[in-house]
């Protein structure tokens, strides 16, 4: 019997650990969001002071990341590029700081950040990111 990965609330706190890290190294105040590979929130942190509409934002980000099994910065590089398209589909964020989250090369959940700019809640992602590959 094969048995598919699963993301743990453990692994989602380690996951955050390490998006925090990187948000507080650059004096970033973030909501980290992460889902399970059915898109529903697993875990969910806000700075005290960031901005509350960052909360739905990263947990979108999130979501689109899980639903579509891509980056979101995919589809705000298609949106930049004139590929309109990509406005139209349903749950689609196009602004980075959403990825899919892997195990075993399998999609098991997704993270989104939001309360930055663009492409810095995309390097806040890449450091969550990366904390689940070194497990």
């Amino acid at each position: 019997m094969n048995s598919k990965p699963v993301l743990t609330l453990t692994d989602a706190k380690r996951i955050a650990e390490a998006a925090e890290t990187e948000a507080q190294r650059n004096g970033w105040r973030v909501v980290i969001a992460v889902v399970d590979d059915g898109g529903h929130l697993l875990y969910l942190q806000r700075s005290h002071d960031t901005q509350f509409g960052s909360v739905e934002t990263a947990i979108a980000k999130a979501y689109a990341a899980i639903a579509f099994q891509r980056a979101t910065k995919t589809s705000e590089d298609a949106v930049l590029s004139g590929r309109l398209i990509h406005l139209a589909l349903p749950s689609v964020i196009p602004a980075e700081g959403g990825v899919p989250l892997r195990l075993d090369d399998i999609v098991v959940g997704g993270l989104g950040i939001s309360g930055v700019r663009s492409f810095e809640d995309g390097l806040v992602a890449a450091a969550g990111l990366a904390a689940l590959s070194r497990n």
